[in-house]
């Protein structure tokens, strides 16, 4: 319970500023979650969570507290506070020894809103070190085949980036690496594999946004067939933030993009296609007995044959 009520905290809070939410549910939110606060500064699970696509990688009490604390920092509530600062000293023993890519971005983002840049530096250092390098995409999983939790990760590690302010030129180029591999895990609809991963990337994927957000230049897109067809989107100051959108023709063939201009410009191709309903095969045991024999006064005889599929 206490993860998902830091969830919906952390949701409502990011929601004030575009429509009305009770402070007073906020309140007690925070104020329950304040009690589960145990007297080291760690934050303990309580309850059952059945949806586990709700949960993303918090699943012990350090991503718990992490969680938390950061959900309470990203409300306003300041790093001197008791409860974050007990907080971060539940945190700050298990730096050096986390073994766990998702803990540790989890981690670097919660210390960078508490603006503790030394140990933020140091997570840092340890996650660049895991990263995986694609060309100009960057990203980082919990396991080097890859998992459901690289997108979450993946997020954290941009938020904690874009959390210091000013922005450098090379920690946007940093930033944009990882947006680079995080548009790619974007399915066609907007979101990612699951609930909690889809809101912690758009959440940094918005906040990236925010950061590279400039109402001056314009862009052209043109997508050319190999038969001859040819699409053009123009992406200027009065439709920047509309969603543009073209059926292709000619599928399936060969598309080349071309783009020319001076703004940021997001492309993503979604290929829909039919499959025939797969052949469910039923799986089921069944035993068969039969009895044969001589059951006369002189004694029994029985034969018992079995037959398994």
């Amino acid at each position: 319970m206490a993860r998902l009520t830091a969830f919906v905290m952390r949701s409502f809070g990011l929601a004030r500023q575009f429509i009305f939410i009770d402070p007073n549910v906020l309140q007690t939110a925070k104020d329950w979650l304040i009690r589960t606060q145990g007297s080291d500064g760690c934050f303990v699970q309580q309850g059952t969570l059945y949806h586990s696509e709700m949960k993303g990688g918090v699943g012990d009490g350090v991503t718990m507290t992490a969680y938390i604390v950061a959900s309470l920092l990203e409300l306003g509530v300041p790093a001197t506070d008791p409860v974050i600062a007990n907080g971060l000293s539940c945190l700050r023993p298990v730096i050096g020894n986390l073994g766990n890519t998702y803990a540790t971005a989890l981690l670097t983002y919660t210390f960078s809103l508490a603006g503790e840049t030394t140990t933020r530096s140091q997570l840092l250092t340890a996650l660049d070190s895991l990263a995986i390098s694609e060309g100009t995409k960057l990203h980082w999983s919990q396991t080097t085949s890859g998992d459901t939790l690289a997108v979450e990760i993946s997020s954290y590690v941009l938020l904690a980036v874009l959390a210091v302010q000013p922005l450098t030129t090379a920690n946007l180029g940093y930033a944009n690496r990882i947006v680079n591999w995080l548009v790619t895990q974007q399915n066609p609809y907007g979101g990612f594999s699951s609930t909690q991963d889809t809101v912690v990337a758009l959440h940094a994927l918005s906040v990236y946004a925010a950061q590279v957000f400039s109402l001056d230049g314009s862009s052209s897109v043109t997508v050319q067939s190999s038969g001859g067809d040819s699409y053009s989107f123009k992406v200027n100051r009065d439709n920047r933030l509309l969603y543009q959108e073209k059926p292709l023709k000619n599928v399936p063939g060969k598309f080349s993009v071309k783009v020319s201009g001076s703004t940021c410009v997001s492309l993503q191709v979604a290929c829909f296609y039919n499959i025939p309903t797969p052949v469910k095969v039923s799986k089921t045991l069944r035993v068969e007995a039969k009895v044969t024999g001589d059951c006369q006064a002189r004694g029994t005889n029985l034969m018992l044959r079995f037959t398994v599929k």
